[in-house]
């Protein structure tokens, strides 16, 4: 009689280290996919971390831009540094302290974003939907759109964290691929700097008869970051812009700052 070519050979167990085998390598693969930004770590200020973790950094990878928009390396140095903010308006509290222990603002905190005003250097380029279009347009030039449902809030006063009236609505910036409002734009009396502001929809506030912004005061309002174009935001003024709404929920005012008892 002659054995089958599997007849003493334990299927099962090769099955199960086959499956392990596997999933190692996908653990792996997955990691080092994860870590083409952002790698090599640093700490805090900005040095290199003494714990780098147990996988290497992967090979460099050329991703092509969708719309013409060019090429990107990653991970490369040239990638990290566009991607970089230098020279951060902050202190740590307590130089004795390891990393993780807080930072304090030395400048203006709206404006510097630090905290919970934190931006990142995005491209300063609009967003755009899947036909390079830009995804983001104000309303008020264009005819596709209506406000079917809500309040409008066009032609409402805006107040202020603080009860000041800062101007009024003018317009709302609407993300056309989804269909729903994303900022809504200010048009600022001269008191408190002229011109337009756009203010994110999650911000406001909107009532019977005003637009309620409680984040940041009167006086912050002629320094929220401006629009290039008075028809697109780039990716990186959306950054500014919101950050700095965010960064007055805390920063706005001294007793917000302090700890709620």
């Amino acid at each position: 009689m002659v054995n089958a070519f599997f007849g003493n050979f334990d299927l099962a167990s090769l099955s199960i280290w086959l499956f392990w085998i596997f999933f190692a390598l996908l653990i792996y693969y997955l990691q080092t996919e994860n870590m083409r930004e952002g790698y090599p770590l640093e700490n805090e200020d900005g040095t290199a971390a003494p714990n780098q973790g147990p996988f290497p950094v992967p090979n460099a990878k050329t991703f092509v831009l969708p719309h013409g928009r060019g090429e990107v390396v990653v991970p490369s140095a040239e990638n990290e540094a566009a991607h970089r903010r230098e020279s951060l308006a902050m202190e740590r509290v307590a130089w004795a302290a390891g990393n993780g222990y807080p930072y304090e603002p030395t400048g203006d905190p709206l404006a510097d974003g630090i905290g919970p005003g934190a931006w990142t250097p995005r491209a300063d380029v609009p967003e755009l939907d899947g036909h390079g279009h830009p995804k983001i347009v104000p309303m008020g030039q264009t005819e596709s759109y209506r406000v079917s449902a809500g309040r409008d809030p066009r032609g409402l006063p805006v107040v202020a964290g603080d009860g000041e009236v800062v101007g009024t609505i003018s317009d709302m910036w609407i993300d056309a691929p989804e269909q729903l409002v994303r900022y809504l734009e200010i048009d600022l009396d001269e008191a408190h700097g002229g011109g337009a502001r756009l203010v994110p929809i999650q911000f406001c506030w909107i009532l019977s008869n005003r637009v309620k912004v409680n984040s940041i005061f009167g006086k912050h309002f002629g320094g929220v970051p401006v629009t290039k174009s008075p028809n697109q935001v780039t990716k990186l003024e959306e950054e500014k812009i919101s950050a700095y709404y965010g960064g007055g929920i805390l920063y706005a005012a001294q007793d917000r700052v302090e700890p709620l008892l």
